[in-house]
């Protein structure tokens, strides 16, 4: 059990997704107000005003203050998906996971279990931390003569869903995150489409001419977040999908490597 402790401490752990949105939101609010809202971008310098034909800024800009929530949920997923490229990265290891599988295979075959662990020593990550545990485990029931060789396999086979089962979480952590933004990036994008109707309407039912700057600004508010919310929301679900799939490939690995320590335990003794 002190090999897995050892080696599950290694395993990365991850940033904090509420430290994540927080610092997302202030960089949010900070472009919306200095970048988007700069003067600069509107007739007469005056953000009340229309936007210069042509300046997407002034556009965004007038999108409202469900802007500045949505940047944060598109900071936020793109932010999260590097954070968990490279999680996931160190939890396949260092070498080529499907070469460090088929070594692992060979030394179970020839029995030769010290070149196991120290490959799996190398190649690090989680599953060099599950094949270790098991490896160990491995040579502990094979030593014991207390049990029979039924109890031995089923000896092995919970210390390698265990051993998975600790590894697990540090490679699906802040991904519920991101599948929640999915549908949040969405939601705030229609938000911001019915406050920009709701604003559009309104200027249309002003009596006499309708307010062209008013009128203008709800169409922008409406369009802007649509566009927004659809983008962030498209992209949270192919980040979700994308790392889904990753661990999908860690745990089919882990999968296989322990299906061949029991085969080969089971056949040798």
């Amino acid at each position: 059990m002190e090999t897995k402790k050892t080696n599950n401490k290694k395993t990365y752990n991850g940033i904090s997704a509420a430290i994540v949105i927080l610092a997302c939101f202030i960089i949010a609010v900070c472009f919306y107000k200095f970048v988007l809202g700069n003067p600069a971008n509107f007739m007469d310098n005056n953000p009340a005003n229309n936007p210069l034909p042509g300046n997407y800024f002034g556009t965004v800009y007038k999108g409202g203050y469900i802007v500045p929530v949505v940047i944060t949920l598109l900071l936020t997923v793109v932010t999260l998906s590097i954070e968990r490229m490279i999680a996931i990265s160190r939890s396949k290891g260092k070498k080529n996971l499907v070469g460090f599988v088929q070594t692992i295979k060979k030394y179970l075959e020839e029995g030769n279990l010290d070149a196991a662990h120290k490959l799996c020593s190398e190649q690090k990550g989680s599953v060099a931390n599950v094949v270790n545990s098991a490896l160990a485990r491995y040579s502990d029931v094979e030593s014991s003569s207390g049990q029979t060789k039924e109890q031995k396999i089923l000896i092995i086979q919970k210390e390698i869903e265990e051993s998975t089962a600790l590894e697990l979480p540090s490679m699906e952590q802040n991904l519920p995150v991101i599948a929640t933004i999915s549908t949040l990036g969405t939601l705030f994008g229609l938000l911001g489409t019915v406050l920009g109707m709701i604003r559009s309407f309104a200027a249309l039912a002003n009596a006499g001419a309708p307010d062209s700057i008013a009128l203008s600004t709800g169409i922008s508010e409406a369009l802007v977040n649509t566009a927004l919310g659809i983008a962030t929301g498209a992209l949270a679900i192919i980040s979700y999908n994308y790392f889904t799939s990753k661990i999908d490939n860690i745990t089919y690995a882990i999968d296989e490597i322990g299906f061949s320590i029991v085969q080969t335990f089971a056949a040798k003794h």
